[in-house]
């Protein structure tokens, strides 16, 4: 099938990929986005402003605070371009390949470690080291660590570092309301001299709350600390879940304080895909798909 790209038509619309505008994930932001304001909105009418011996202003003031940091860091992650990879439309003149066994590889040699690279049959290329193909968004994207179900889009070179200031700022969140709501329970259980089975008939919210913060806290919590080890060996999640460097040193190894300066404050790359400008006049979705067999 091909796809006619008219005058004005910009690269993003014909794009084969599946997470290039906001209609293709905006079911994991919205979900994730509603989460974390149901549980500001309850944090907030219920349990902050019925807080005995504390500022309820402060209060509430300190978790808007959080939950407009958490929304900007996933609207950053979710809208940024991980680090997709431009597509040939080229058939490719592969040398240097080892096809013996179906797959086509070639090897390079990255400071002084010998890395081989796959060849994208959708791409028709060789994928850039550390780069993988996400079957979920299409595309083959950049030092690609995951595909994240919960923000619905890859997680990778040039969206990182907003996703672990997610994490930290969603679990900094999480137990600042969960430590409240604890506090709350307390003072409730004292005042009415009921225990849990009276609580969770006369104020269900505040329990419910405080068991899907308690969730949320373990689940953010083990992720922050894995990828907080991740970054401090300069390691992807795809790379530690794969082995990759098992039996030889990982050549991107900089030590703990050149490893956490790269991932978090080195310059971040350009696009290499302008999705804003001018598509093509033709574009042939059929040439993007893998031969069958």
């Amino acid at each position: 099938m091909e796809i006619n790209a008219a005058k004005g038509t910009r690269t993003y619309q014909v794009w084969p990929g599946n997470n290039v505008t906001l209609s293709s994930y905006q079911r994991g932001l919205f979900l994730t986005s509603v989460s974390i304001l149901i549980s500001t909105w309850i944090f907030t009418i219920y349990i902050a402003n019925d807080l005995q011996n504390a500022n309820p202003t402060l209060v509430i003031t300190i978790c808007l605070i959080l939950t407009i940091v958490i929304i900007v860091n996933l609207i950053l992650v979710t809208a940024i371009d991980p680090g997709i990879t431009p597509r040939s439309t080229q058939q490719s003149s592969i040398e240097d390949t080892d096809s013996s066994n179906g797959s086509r590889r070639k090897k390079v040699t990255i400071n002084g470690v010998q890395l081989k690279l796959k060849f994208c049959r959708i791409y028709r290329i060789f994928r850039p080291p550390r780069s993988c193909h996400c079957t979920i968004c299409d595309n083959c994207v950049e030092k690609f660590d995951h595909h994240c179900p919960w923000i619905g889009q890859c997680i990778a070179l040039r969206n990182y570092r907003f996703y672990l200031a997610f994490l930290i700022t969603a679990l900094m969140f999480f137990i600042y309301i969960f430590a409240f709501s604890c506090w709350r329970i307390h003072q409730r259980v004292l005042e009415s001299g009921t225990g849990l089975f009276g609580m969770l008939r006369n104020c269900p919210e505040t329990l419910a709350l405080t068991l899907f913060s308690f969730a949320a806290i373990w689940f953010l919590g083990g992720l922050a600390i894995f990828h907080s080890y991740l970054t401090a060996i300069n390691q992807t999640a795809y790379e530690n879940f794969r082995n990759s460097y098992e039996g030889s040193p990982n050549p991107y190894d900089k030590g703990i304080i050149g490893n956490i300066t790269e991932v978090l404050f080195a310059p971040l790359p350009p696009s290499r895909v302008d999705f804003r400008a001018e598509a093509m006049p033709r574009w042939n979705v059929e040439d993007e798909k893998p031969p069958l067999g």
